[in-house]
Formats: C-alpha cells, sequence, structure tokens
C-alpha cells in the first residue's frame, strides 16, 4: 500500500495495468507455444534421426524449413532440403512426411523430418525449430500424453507404449503389444460399462419406485451384476502377479550356506565373472544384483551372502539382507554343495529349512534346488542324492557343476519352465494387471463392491454411492474420470519424442 501512495493512484494504475498487459502477453505468447518438437530417434551418431512436430504448427514449421509453398502429399516421404529460415544455410537434406489431423499419433497436426544421423545436423535441426516462434520443446512423453488428451488412446494403451519402449524381453514385447492393443483397456470398460448400467438401475429404482414406473426384479438384476463383477475380479487379482513380473523381472534369489557356490552360479548364468569367487567363506557380504533374460522373461538375480551364525558385524548384516531378500523373493535358488550333502542325507530336510523361509499364506513362493559341485560325486554319488531329493514337498532338485558347467544346460531347462510358470504365455487368456496402480485400484473397486452388498438391503442410496465410487476407480484406470492426477506418473518415465 506504502508504494501505492507514493507513486500515487494514477502512476500505481499505470504501473498495475503495464504488469498486467506484459503478464496477458505472456500468457497469450505460452498458448500460442502450443507445437511441441523433440528427436523420436535415440540419442548418438547413427544412419537416420527422426525429428517429430506435433500441434498447430506443425505445418508452418515444415514450410519454413523446406522453403516450400505447399506441404507434402499426407503421410508419404518427400525429400527436401532443410534450411535455417533465418539465414537460409542449408542444414540438411531428407525426408520430410506430414500428418494432418486429426489422423495421426497424437491427434494433431504432425510433422516429421528423416534427416543424417550426425550430432551436428539433429543440433542444428532442432535448434532451428526451437527459433521458431509458435514452437517448445517436448517435456518427457508429452507426445504420449497428447495422444491420450484427444483420445487416441486410454490410459492402458499409452502404458502399453511406454512398457513396449522399455521391452527388453520377448515376453515383454509381447505383453507390451496386447496391452497398446486395448486387451487391457476393452476389460476394464466393459466392467465399468456394466457397473454403469446397475448404477443407472439403482439410482432409477430410488427415485421412482413409489410410482410403480419400474419393472420388477431390478434389483435382483443389480445385485446378479455386482456378484458377477466381484467374482471376475477376485479372478484377475489371483494371478500370482504374472502381469507385474513380466514387466518389472522376477525377483530370483540365490541362497544356501557359504562355500555351496552361489557365486559361481551367478557368473555362471551371467556367463562373466559379476562376483568375486573364492574358497575363503563369507566372500560375499551384501546382495549383488544382475538383470538378465531366460528364455525371454526378464529376471533380476541377486546373489546373497552365505547363511550362517557369525560374529563378525558385517557378515552378520550381509546374512539379515540375504534373508530379507529371500523372504521377498518370487523364485527361490536354493544352492548346496552336493558333496557335503550326499554325505549326510539324513538332514538335508534341515538344511532346506533353514535356507526357505516358511511358507506364505498363499503358497506362492516357489523355489529350485540347486545342487553344485557334481564334479566332486561318482555316478552312483549322484543318482543316490538325486533319488533322496526326488520326494514330496521338497522343490525339483537340478544336479551340476558350476565349474565343469557339467548339467548347467539341464538347470536352465528347468528354470525356464519354472518362470514360464511364473510368468505364462502374456497372449493367452485374459490379460493380466501389469502395474501396482492397476492392482490398487482393482483391489479398492472389489471393496467398494463388497460395501455395496453390506448397504443394499439397508440403505438403497449408500449402496448407490459404493457402485459410484467402484465405477470411479475403474474410470481411473483408462482415464475416463480423475485422470488429472495420475498422469503426470503415468507418462514421466517415458522418453523425450514419445
Amino acid at each position: 500500500m506504502w508504494l501505492l501512495r507514493g507513486l500515487g493512484f494514477p502512476a500505481a494504475r499505470s504501473c498495475l495495468a503495464g504488469r498486467t498487459w506484459a503478464l496477458g502477453r505472456w500468457y497469450s505468447q505460452a498458448a500460442e507455444r502450443k507445437t511441441i518438437f523433440a528427436l523420436s530417434s535415440g540419442r548418438g551418431k547413427c544412419g537416420v534421426a527422426v525429428i517429430r512436430t506435433s500441434g498447430p504448427a506443425s505445418g508452418t514449421a515444415v514450410l519454413r524449413l523446406t522453403g516450400t509453398k505447399e506441404l507434402p502429399v499426407p503421410r508419404s516421404a518427400a525429400l527436401r532440403r532443410i534450411y535455417d529460415p533465418e539465414s537460409m544455410e542449408m542444414l540438411d537434406r531428407g525426408l520430410v512426411v506430414w500428418f494432418p489431423g486429426p489422423g495421426s499419433f497424437t491427434g494433431e497436426d504432425v510433422a516429421e523430418f528423416h534427416v543424417h544421423g550426425g550430432p551436428a545436423v539433429v543440433t542444428g535441426v532442432l535448434t532451428t525449430l526451437g527459433s521458431l516462434p509458435q514452437l517448445r520443446p517436448a517435456d518427457p512423453g508429452e507426445f504420449t500424453k497428447r495422444a491420450f488428451q484427444n483420445g487416441k488412446l486410454d490410459l492402458t494403451e499409452a502404458e502399453g507404449l511406454g512398457d513396449l519402449i522399455h521391452a527388453e524381453t520377448e515376453g515383454q514385447r509381447r505383453q507390451a503389444l496386447r496391452q497398446m492393443d486395448g486387451d487391457l483397456g476393452r476389460l476394464y470398460q466393459r466392467w465399468s460399462d456394466a457397473l454403469t448400467k446397475a448404477l443407472v438401475h439403482v439410482e432409477a429404482y430410488i427415485d421412482f419406485s413409489e410410482d410403480d414406473n419400474i419393472e420388477e426384479g431390478v434389483l435382483s438384476q443389480v445385485e446378479a451384476t455386482v456378484e458377477s463383477l466381484e467374482e471376475e475380479l477376485r479372478g484377475h487379482l489371483q494371478d500370482g502377479r504374472r502381469g507385474e513380473r513380466l514387466r518389472d523381472g522376477v525377483r530370483v534369489v540365490i541362497a544356501g550356506p557359504t562355500n555351496a557356490g552361489k557365486s559361481s552360479l551367478l557368473n555362471q548364468l551371467c556367463q562373466k565373472p559379476v562376483v568375486i569367487v573364492s574358497p575363503v567363506a563369507g566372500t560375499t557380504r551384501d546382495v549383488v544384483e544382475a538383470a538378465l533374460n531366460i528364455g525371454g522373461f526378464p529376471v533380476v538375480l541377486s546373489d546373497t551372502a552365505g547363511l550362517r551364525d557369525t560374529d563378525d558385524t558385517i557378515e552378520k548384516e550381509g546374512v539379515s539382507r540375504a534373508r530379507e531378500r529371500v523372504r521377498s523373493a518370487d523364485l527361490i535358488l536354493a544352492v548346496l554343495d552336493a558333496a557335503e550333502v550326499a554325505q549326510q542325507l539324513s538332514r538335508l530336510s534341515v538344511l532346506l529349512q533353514d535356507i526357505l523361509p516358511p511358507a506364505r499364506p498363499d503358497g506362492a513362493q516357489p523355489s529350485l534346488l540347486v545342487l553344485n559341485k557334481s564334479d566332486l560325486l561318482g555316478k552312483q554319488g549322484a543318482a543316490e542324492l538325486l533319488g533322496a531329493c526326488d520326494r514330496p514337498g521338497f522343490p525339483p532338485a537340478c544336479l551340476l557343476s558350476c565349474k565343469t558347467g557339467e548339467g548347467v544346460p539341464g538347470f536352465l531347462d528347468t528354470f525356464e519352465k519354472q518362470l514360464n510358470r511364473m510368468c505364462g504365455d502374456p497372449l493367452l487368456g485374459s490379460p493380466s494387471p501389469t502395474q501396482a496402480r492397476h492392482r490398487l485400484s482393482l483391489t479398492k473397486c472389489l471393496g467398494a463392491l463388497s460395501l455395496f452388498s453390506q448397504h443394499r438391503d439397508l440403505d438403497l442410496a449408500l449402496a448407490a454411492e459404493d457402485l459410484r465410487q467402484a465405477r470411479r476407480l475403474l474410470g481411473q484406470l483408462t482415464g475416463q474420470v480423475g485422470a488429472e492426477e495420475i498422469l503426470t506418473l503415468i507418462f514421466k518415465d517415458f522418453c523425450i519424442g514419445k
């Protein structure tokens, strides 16, 4: 206030008017710069780099950079010289592809410049696009975000596209393609449509039942629909986290006593010396991880400290971390020294119990018994050992030697079969939830449907709200309702230019 008095009212009004005009101009310019651009192909030297624009000024960008008066034929590659419109210096000669909206990936006007992939060429074209008044660099995932906002993709399809970009194994690729094709979204949409119909019937019954304008049995139909949805949701959630495992990797933990050959097994699977192998017991004291592709399935393999009682403070912490990893593992490779076990077959159950954690309530923690150092056994000793392991309640046993490689192919075959049972074929059966976000919303939706079953005979208005909440939660999965708060989480891991 003192500043306004010092300036005097007319001056203050002039100052405020000036600031308002400046802010208005800034917002106007921000609104105008709605066209985005980015390098869509990978960075680094390459034969061809693709630079993409999306927005109303895409056509202007093509005309300015090519120095022509007409846009190329839509969806056809045209060879053009690409210039800096200010200096008219030629930057490159490449292909230009024009995608007029709404027939494009984002639903907006889109242009692509296919130029030579040298860093100087790419930098020159990007700098030139950035100098145009209506263009700005794209944020990570902004192209896909615009495709979602313009109705080209739902959220599950957008997530599928992101998973496809990051896919490293055959299983991940197949699952991502199926999700990007809309299978998961269509399933959730069908459930959402059924809930919408049920909610309409309940609300109509509340509003018009006294007028005798509602068919008899309408609430019974609603109850049958909700019960059927509850059953489908439970089955969908009881999939052993197949989709999430396939997307994020199966957490496999190598565990066992010291000097059993755990680190040797990790090195054998990685085909390189990832960890130090030593005859000194307790060499590995921390968790060592490696990402592998086993038979097309992604695996996050963890080597852990040897399980034993120790007074060494550091090793004790390593053992504690090892047991924690074992408890949270999807699959445990229990490694034992075959030569030592063969001499004390009666203690085999005790040795396994010391490695494997107590059974989970869902029973979903498979394991494999890996008997290493088979080169120290004769044929008869090996046969007796495998026979002792073939008993009810024991995990499948594999006899091998990390030193000679004998038995490793058979172990890998058993390993792949176990992974296949855990992850399945993503193209068969009903699609699975692939992210924790899906599972959380579906679990809450199932809870809301359970509340409907409790409230329907007590308070129909409250039961209707339960249906409304369940429908809202399903809508969040595809982006129909309440999507804004999760958009940042969905698109934050996308590459720039995607």
